[in-house]
């Protein structure tokens, strides 16, 4: 089941492009479906006992076998304007949505049955939970260290239909032995004498339901938005996607086996030792190397996940309620998907709920018991409000002292430690605790904004986009997530001047002044719009066409009180709104003179742009006598080869260039990475004997990218700075 999920988000890539929302979208949707599939398993094992719930389980295994093996449609087609997410979760539900569903009522029933047998421990199945999220675990890891890097995705798909065949004959198998060995019914009582048979015999109220809601909802919730993170400032790829929630896998795996008391105990006791260092970092905005970010992220967040999953397993009810137990266990999983995939692009025009699901996850540890009042009612203490808000104004003081920048995060840093320390003090006491941390992030979210002042804010399925001015009032800037894509003076006079990546001396203004001035030159293309740089290259006599994803960006690049470079240019420049390979597909052959691609995503050219199929429909766009121009400029991916690759399979030339640029001695100048590419040397005129570009090497191991292969771990380059 579990394996299927990376293999369907990389499958729709190509239609929607590489956003986390994409991510989170196939998240929730399999969310959905195992809500579906508990809820489905609860009702035929409460309504219909062990033998018939057996035959309508078989049965519904079988249905799915009219749709497998399972593919999206490349030609899919998703709306250009609103948002995808409805669309998605349909498309979803068509391609996969019968077998997953199918699937995930397995874990519930296969235990009530066993609950039901003779067996010693069927008295307390809940050890076969922590079996199944292991399995569940193993199946993830499997798909981009063995299956993403063999298989083409058709093949995938084929592979996994035959597993699914395979899987109903053990079903199959599993039910006979059942009934061969059922004996009694289902036990009013679950112990292991490593649990509090107390707990597990409490009331099943609706008080005890909704905890069982907000414990599953937290862990949820803040695994979406790691992967939010993590595919915001590294790369939109499954192997980062997989890694937050094959933790949150394996917390489940940890807090429901026999042996976790220590376990979980170490969870609760060092998850502020975590939490208050990385509320320190985003608070000071420093940017740390990945070797030191990556895992501050993670072990922070499978410390929390296991500290709620902890208090599920402890509360497990007798098996006589197994299957509700894990429908609500579902649905508050499925509420976290929800608010971070549907209400909080709604709700926020940041990534409010990383911080704010760290405030909940702080609350839900366990604290020291309190003598109740006189009264009867939970004892308070007057350090409930003053610590907090104590927290909070020294956390404002310190922001009112010194202004944030990137070149005082140490200094910043340092200086929060002292209400970080004061927090710390208070971490036997959860909700007192996690009051502190949520008035550190409000003070200094209020006192100031990490990188300028901002101008405007916007949130869309792609990410959040600001756009900010800088401390001296000379540049607009935009930034996608934290990521730089664009920017421009505020001086009328020199305001058709290209910045950033894209400035005269760079590689692309070095391009765009030697190639061929040929005919053709006359249609250029570029993917991505950015805040339309590209644009103050218009010739007179040009057409550019930008093709953007996300209809926002297109506002932002045409407000003239945030970016000119368009208004500028005038009708000589369109934009296409939607994908840009589908877009592609609908221009005439031989259209465009020049190609750019600097489609973004966290700095990277999204895969699907960078495929074998991919190339072949550029080149069919490419007039004779083009040539292309790829951004590959990356902080974490090295692109370089794989496009060599794709050049040579082609018979193409190609040359690249990085260029180094001292940004303290011009700030609005950036480091960047470009590749050329043309059929024939002479369609790149002077760059082809330019002593700036060199034709790129091609290590052996590297792969030939296609829309069913591509293996991201080889182009992987971790930043250690």
């Amino acid at each position: 089941m579990f394996i299927v999920e990376p293999m369907v988000a990389k499958s729709v890539l190509p239609i929607l492009g590489g956003t986390p929302m994409v991510w989170n979208t196939c998240v929730l949707f399999f969310q959905i479906m195992l809500l579906g599939g508990y809820a489905y398993a609860h009702g035929v094992t409460k309504w219909l006992g062990s033998r018939r719930s057996s035959v309508v389980y078989i049965g519904v295994l079988l249905l799915p076998a009219l749709t497998l093996p399972f593919a999206i449609r490349p030609d899919a087609t998703p709306p250009v304007e609103g948002n995808p997410i409805g669309w998605l979760l349909l498309l979803l539900a068509r391609s996969i949505g019968l077998p997953f569903f199918a699937l995930s009522a397995t874990a519930s029933v296969l235990q009530r049955w066993f609950a039901e047998t003779d067996h010693p421990s069927a008295k307390d199945p809940y050890f076969l939970y922590a079996a199944s999220n292991l399995g569940s675990l193993l199946a993830l890891l499997m798909y981009p260290i063995a299956i993403e890097p063999a298989l083409p995705l058709r093949m995938q798909s084929r592979v996994w239909s035959i597993g699914y065949a395979a899987f109903v004959l053990l079903a199959c198998v599993s039910v006979a032995a059942g009934w061969r060995r059922a004996a009694r019914p289902v036990p009013a009582s679950a112990s292991d004498g490593g649990r509090d048979e107390t707990i597990a015999r409490a009331p099943l109220d609706w008080k005890r339901r909704f905890t069982w809601i907000a414990l599953s909802f937290i862990p949820s919730s803040l695994m979406l938005a790691v992967t939010t993170y993590f595919s915001t400032d590294i790369a939109p790829v499954p192997l980062f996607w997989i890694a937050p929630l094959s933790l949150y896998l394996l917390t489940f795996v940890v807090a429901f086996s026999s042996r976790s008391t220590a376990a979980r105990a170490i969870a609760d006791r060092f998850m502020p030792l975590l939490i208050l260092p990385l509320v320190v970092l985003m608070i000071a905005n420093a940017g740390i190397p990945l070797w030191l970010a990556v895992p501050l992220h993670l072990v922070a967040f499978t410390m929390a996940a296991l500290v709620c999953h902890g208090r599920l397993a402890d509360d497990r009810p007798e098996p006589a309620h197994l299957t509700e137990f894990y429908f609500w266990i579902a649905f508050g999983g499925m509420l976290g998907g929800v608010f971070n995939t549907l209400a909080a692009p709604v709700l926020f025009n940041h990534v409010v709920e990383y911080p704010l699901v760290l405030v909940l996850a702080c609350a839900a540890r366990r604290g020291r018991e309190r003598s109740p009042a006189p009264d009867g009612r939970p004892a308070r203490s007057l350090n409930d409000w003053v610590v907090p808000i104590g927290v909070g104004a020294l956390t404002a003081g310190f922001f009112a002292w010194l202004q944030p920048g990137p070149e005082r995060a140490q200094v910043f840093v340092a200086g929060l430690g002292l209400p970080a320390f004061v927090a710390f003090t208070q971490s036997r006491a959860p909700v007192r605790f996690a009051a502190s941390v949520a008035t550190m992030l409000v003070a200094a979210t209020l006192a100031t904004s990490a990188q300028g002042p901002a101008v405007y804010v916007s949130r869309t399925f792609f990410g959040v986009y600001r756009v900010t001015g800088d401390a001296h009032a000379r540049f607009h800037t935009l930034y996608h997530g934290t990521t730089l894509h664009g920017m421009q003076t505020v001086d009328p006079a020199l305001q058709r001047e290209p910045l950033t990546y894209f400035h005269r001396e760079g590689p692309i203004g070095q391009a765009l002044a030697e190639l061929p001035d040929v005919p053709a030159r006359r249609e250029i293309a570029v993917v991505g719009l950015g805040v339309g740089t590209l644009a103050s290259y218009h010739a007179p006599g040009q057409r550019w066409t930008f093709y953007e994803i996300d209809p926002e960006v297109e506002r932002i690049a045409r407000t003239p009180a945030y970016f000119t470079y368009l208004q500028a240019c005038g009708d000589a420049c369109r934009v296409v709104l939607g994908d840009a390979r589908l877009s592609l597909a609908r221009a005439a052959d031989g259209q465009y003179g020049l190609i750019v691609l600097d489609a973004f995503s966290s700095d990277a050219i999204p895969m699907h742009l960078l495929t074998r199929e991919a190339l072949e429909l550029y080149l069919r766009r490419l007039a004779p006598g083009g040539a292309m121009a790829f951004h590959i400029t990356n902080r974490h991916l090295t692109l370089a080869p794989v496009l060599a690759r794709l050049a040579a399979s082609h018979g193409l030339i190609a040359r690249v260039q990085r260029q180094a640029v001292n940004q303290a001695i011009t700030p609005e100048r950036f480091t960047s990475e470009w590749m050329v590419m043309a059929r024939d040397a002479n369609d790149l005129g002077r760059l082809a004997g330019d002593s700036r570009w060199s034709a790129p090497s091609i290590p052996p191991s590297t792969p030939l990218w296609t829309d069913d292969f591509s293996n991201i771990v080889s182009v992987l380059s971790l930043n250690l700075r």
